[in-house]
C-alpha cells in the first residue's frame, strides 16, 4: 500500500532531478542561483514527505542536499536572499545533524545575518545564535522581532522563549504557530508539513523545553 506522503516523495525528486539536469546549461549567475534555490526546495519538501512517513534517513540525505543548494545559490543572490541561509540551517536540524547546522550557523552569521535590520535577517540571526547556544544573543535577536507587523509574532516569540528556556511561553507561541500551519492552505512545495514547528521543537528539545504536540502536520512522533 502506498503512504500517504508517496505522492509528494516522487514529484519532489522529479523536480529535483530536473533542476539538476539544467543546471550545467545554465550560465546566467542570476537563473542559476534561482535555479539552485528551487532545488533547494524540492529537496526540502522531499525531505519532508520522508520524515512524515518515518524515513528518517532518507529523509536526512534530502535535507543535506538542500543545505547545500541553498548555500550554494547565496553567493550571487540579491542582497538580503537571507531566505537561503535560513533554509539551509533549517534543513540541518531538521535532519538532526548538529554538526552541520552548527557549520551553516556559523555562516549564515559570518556573511551578516546579525547585522541585518530586516525581520528576515533577524530570523536567520536568532536560529543561528540557538544553534551554536548563544542564548543570550539569540533572545536579544528575537524580541528585536517579537513586535513588528512585518513577522509573524508567534514564532518571535516561540524563539524568545526558547532562548530563555521558558517552557511556559514556548508552549504558549508554538501552539499558536501550529494552528497557522493547520488553517492556512499553501505549504513550502505543497507538501503539508508545519516545518517551522519540526524547527522550533528541535531548538526547544535541546533545552529542555519542548512541547508535546499532536497534529496531522507533524510526524507521529513528535
Amino acid at each position: 500500500m502506498a503512504s500517504d506522503f508517496a505522492a509528494d516523495v516522487e514529484r519532489e525528486r522529479r523536480r529535483y532531478a530536473d533542476g539538476e539536469a539544467r543546471l550545467p546549461g545554465i550560465s546566467d549567475r542570476d537563473e542559476r542561483q534561482r535555479q539552485l534555490t528551487r532545488m533547494g526546495n524540492a529537496a526540502t519538501g522531499a525531505g519532508l514527505a520522508l520524515l512524515m512517513d518515518g524515513a528518517g534517513s532518507d529523509a536526512a540525505e534530502w535535507f543535506a542536499r538542500a543545505a547545500d543548494r541553498y548555500r550554494e545559490s547565496f553567493a550571487d543572490a540579491p542582497p538580503g536572499s537571507w531566505g537561503r541561509p535560513i533554509g539551509a540551517v533549517k534543513a540541518r536540524l531538521l535532519a538532526d545533524d548538529t554538526a552541520g547546522a552548527e557549520r551553516d550557523a556559523r555562516w549564515a552569521l559570518e556573511v551578516g545575518a546579525a547585522d541585518s535590520d530586516s525581520p528576515i535577517g533577524r530570523y536567520a540571526a536568532c536560529l543561528a545564535l540557538l544553534v551554536l547556544g548563544r542564548d543570550d544573543e539569540a533572545h536579544e535577536a528575537a524580541r528585536s522581532i517579537e513586535d513588528r507587523d512585518d513577522f509573524p509574532w508567534d514564532v518571535a516569540s516561540a524563539l524568545s522563549a526558547i532562548a530563555a528556556a521558558d517552557g511556559p511561553a514556548y508552549e504558549a507561541a508554538v501552539v499558536h504557530v501550529l494552528d497557522s500551519f493547520e488553517t492556512r492552505d499553501a505549504y513550502l512545495e505543497d507538501v503539508a508539513v508545519a516545518d517551522t514547528v519540526l524547527v522550533l521543537q528541535a531548538l526547544a528539545e535541546r533545552r529542555g523545553v519542548g512541547s508535546p504536540l499532536r497534529s496531522s502536520l507533524l510526524p507521529s512522533e513528535r
